[in-house]
């Protein structure tokens, strides 16, 4: 190598630090996957306005909904990976290439951080004859396939895979209870409440205007702990002696290949916003819950997700790739 090569090489090594020391030199776009005004647009916004404190740079938050959100994440995985796009991933990434919906896989992001968790409850009418999870999971079982319905979701969501997995872990078939697909939990409530299914899981506070009005009760939270807001709801262990935890969650993610420098000032900005306590404050006045994982520890849980999800999308017969 010439000394002329090695001057340009280690000029452009230097412009590179540079600009990796540099970032962000303009504003930062996020990702949202799902329409402006639901949950997870609420969850991106206060993100994004604490990432602008950090990041000393603009974060404007770009709903791109479509596909169940298969649109939006395909863009935070097609963006160049250089951090001026970022996305808010949700559960659904690691079920889309299992169902056919999308070629990739969690591989094709870079992991800054889990910032939150809903735990899916098991909802019934009030006037169930089921008095607690026991009882419920026993009925199940005895009960031929479609016996028994539920709803609030599409099937193959993540309140819809967080079931299955119960009854798996109970070593009932999860194909035992059909669903009824709706477009959210409201309309899921309103068919449990006329008899039309006899479950609906979603998180509590989807729950809380049906449960205060007396027509619906939760016989547990698929949580390992108890949700505050929600304390005489007990969680599977208490119901059953057996820990159990499934439900929604989201997170922070830019597309893979992101350059180390970048990578690590936006874990570590993720880190201190996700942990503030004016972002635990909007979670838990919105009712949704807290769950922080950081970088890799982020990676781990979409690879185990990923894993899982596979796995009750096979037994539900859901699953159309290896």
């Amino acid at each position: 190598m010439t000394f002329k090569t090695l001057m340009l090489a280690a000029a452009m090594t230097a412009t590179s630090l540079s600009a990796s020391a540099a970032w962000p030199e303009r504003p930062v776009m996020l990702i949202v996957p799902w329409a402006a005004g639901g949950g997870t647009d609420a969850v991106a916004r206060i993100l994004a306005a604490g990432l602008e404190k950090e990041l000393g740079k603009p974060v404007n938050v770009v709903n791109r909904t479509g596909g169940g959100g298969v649109v939006g994440h395909t863009e935070i995985v097609n963006a160049k990976p250089d951090g001026y796009t970022i996305g808010l991933a949700t559960a659904e990434v690691t079920t889309f290439y299992w169902s056919n919906t999308a070629p990739f896989t969690y591989e094709k992001l870079t992991p800054l951080g889990l910032v939150n968790f809903d735990s899916a409850a098991f909802n019934v009418a009030s006037n169930s004859p089921w008095a607690n999870l026991r009882a419920a999971l026993d009925d199940i079982r005895k009960q031929p396939v479609g016996h028994f319905k539920m709803s609030g979701m599409a099937a193959g969501a993540a309140y819809h895979l967080a079931f299955a997995g119960l009854l798996q872990l109970e070593g009932i078939d999860p194909k035992s209870v059909v669903v009824v697909p709706s477009q959210g939990a409201a309309p899921g409530f309103q068919e449990l409440a006329s008899g039309g299914v006899q479950i609906v899981p979603s998180s509590l506070p989807e729950g809380k205007p049906m449960i205060d009005a007396g027509r619906v009760k939760s016989l547990a939270v698929l949580s390992k702990e108890k949700i505050s807001a929600f304390p005489s709801v007990p969680t599977v262990k208490d119901a059953i002696g057996k820990d159990y935890e499934g439900g929604t969650w989201r997170g922070l993610a830019a597309p893979a290949n992101l350059p180390a420098e970048v990578t690590a000032r936006l874990v570590d900005a993720t880190d201190k916003v996700a942990n503030s306590d004016t972002y635990k404050s909007f979670l838990a006045e919105r009712g949704f819950g807290y769950a922080f994982a950081k970088g890799p520890a982020f990676g781990t849980f979409l690879a185990e997700q990923h894993k899982r999800n596979g796995e009750i999308m096979g037994a539900l017969g859901l699953r159309l790739r290896q």
